[in-house]
């Protein structure tokens, strides 16, 4: 199926993440924010425990990083998701949209390619809007207090 402009409706389910093209491969992202949530990984047993503690580059308004385009410039730990790191990336939530179609499963109905709307990301409570707190908000020595529950 084509839309108006003649690019491809549904690209997610008829190519493989390494197909895309970059356009495509960016409007995979939900604007979760969840990937921007900071970790914490016990040193004994190298479990890894999300936080509700956003980096400060996160809108957390929007649930989308202020400084995108050079974010790896701003902070060099970022995430630089990529079709050839993706399997490497076992921490991302079971609702990316990344990871669900690397799985072959469909995406979400809340989801703006699925929904036409990239406010449902936010209506169906699957982003950090509203539930998420910016680093330079907290101290780093009470980043324990933040852990929450895995991500869905």
């Amino acid at each position: 199926m084509a839309d108006s402009s003649g690019a491809n409706a549904s690209f997610w389910l008829e190519k493989s993440l390494s197909e895309l093209t970059a356009e495509e491969w960016e409007s995979l992202c939900d604007g979760c924010g969840k990937c921007c949530l900071h970790k914490l990984q016990d040193e004994d047993t190298e479990e890894l425990f999300f936080t509700s503690i956003a980096c400060s580059k996160l809108d957390l308004e929007k649930c989308r990083c202020s400084v995108y385009e050079t974010r790896l410039e701003h902070v060099p730990m970022c995430l630089d998701l990529s079709p050839d790191n993706i399997d490497e990336v076992e921490w991302l939530p079971n609702s990316c949209a990344y990871r669900l179609v690397g799985e072959g499963k469909a995406l979400p109905s809340w989801h703006h390619l699925v929904s036409g709307s990239k406010r449902t990301v936010h209506e169906a409570q699957m982003s950090v809007k509203d539930r998420a707190i910016s680093e330079a908000d907290v101290d780093d020595d009470d980043w324990d207090v933040y852990i929450i529950d895995g991500l869905s």
